[in-house]
């Protein structure tokens, strides 16, 4: 395998480099406060190299909000082919859980709070948001709809009490880096079993 720094890399593995470690560096620290220098730096790279291949620290950060965000959208979209709504609420966490392996900081850089409004940034990240948010309030839909609820306001909380759901899972990955993807699904399995089983 190629290591960081080696002469001779292809670019496309070189790029794959430099993203992974801008993913993990944007997502760890947050847009703002993440270092252009300190990338190239962990890369074994020179700042320009970075910005001829990527144009501009908005360039480089786009491509790995692109990248993050291809991943886990197809795999919410596939996810929604799960018959049963609460089916498809666990085939949605799976299929995150996948999209990610483990590399949380993908969902990070997407829903990133410093990115600056109105920004480059943020109008790339947003559009990803979008996209996984309107899949979120489809599935919320769908099950208060299997429960006969209707009404707009008991949607809004379900969908904000999903989200943190998802959000606050995949941070306690974060913070347990040893447990895969297929671990986080058995593990969500249980709980959302223990929680709708009756007493």
């Amino acid at each position: 395998m190629s290591r960081p720094g080696t002469k001779g890399v292809p670019r496309e593995r070189r790029e794959e480099q430099i993203l992974d470690i801008a993913t993990a560096t944007f997502g760890d620290r947050g847009y703002a406060n993440a270092s252009i220098v300190e990338i190239a730096a962990a890369v074994g790279v020179s700042k320009p190299l970075i910005y001829a291949y990527f144009g501009s620290r908005d360039g480089l950060h786009a491509a790995c909000v692109h990248r993050a965000g291809r991943r886990l959208v197809d795999a919410v979209a596939a996810a929604q082919a799960a018959h049963g709504a609460h089916d498809r609420a666990l085939a949605t966490l799976t299929g995150i859980f996948g999209a990610l392996d483990g590399h949380t900081q993908n969902w990070k850089i997407i829903y990133d709070a410093t990115l600056p409004r109105p920004g480059t940034a943020f109008t790339v990240a947003r559009d990803y948001q979008d996209a996984l948010n309107a899949m979120g309030a489809e599935g919320v839909a769908a099950v208060l709809a299997d429960a006969g609820i209707a009404a707009a306001d008991d949607h809004s909380l379900l969908l904000a009490v999903w989200y943190s759901i998802v959000s606050t899972t995949i941070s306690w990955w974060g913070e347990h880096p040893d447990q895969t993807s297929q671990d986080m699904t058995d593990r969500c399995l249980r709980l959302f079993t223990a929680f709708r089983r009756p007493t």
